[in-house]
């Protein structure tokens, strides 16, 4: 049987764009009374700009919070954590770019979409 921990991440899985699982895997999900939180860490696949290069990964960058459609009057918040390599020759340190976040926004895309479809604008703040 399953824990209840793969239970809640399975459950988010099917409310989350499928696409997103290409990228990202769900390392943790807290449901509460009032929100989710769900924290994505980024696959281990460095940037195809580098395949030619000898990269060493660094672990992740500081996580970005973005908010997501709610989910039964329950606000959703992904915590996506990128994964950094550094150049072993050059010591530059590199990462993939994703375009997750709706521009100038810490709301997912669709998120912001429906936002500004429903009010005619974003909130100037989340919750």
């Amino acid at each position: 049987m399953k824990s209840q921990q793969d239970q809640h991440k399975a459950l988010v899985e099917a409310f989350l764009p499928k696409d997103l699982f290409q990228y990202f895997e769900i390392t943790n999900v807290s449901i509460s009374e009032e929100q989710i939180q769900v924290d994505l860490d980024e696959l281990n696949n460095p940037p195809s700009s580098h395949a030619k290069i000898k990269l060493v990964s660094k672990g992740f960058h500081a996580p970005v919070i973005i908010q997501d459609f709610p989910i039964r009057e329950r606000a959703v918040f992904l915590h996506v954590r990128r994964r950094k390599w550094k150049e072993e020759r050059t010591g530059k340190i590199v990462s993939n770019s994703w375009d997750t976040a709706a521009k100038g926004t810490r709301y997912t895309k669709g998120f912001a979409s429906f936002l500004k479809e429903v009010f005619g604008q974003l909130p100037h703040r989340q919750q």
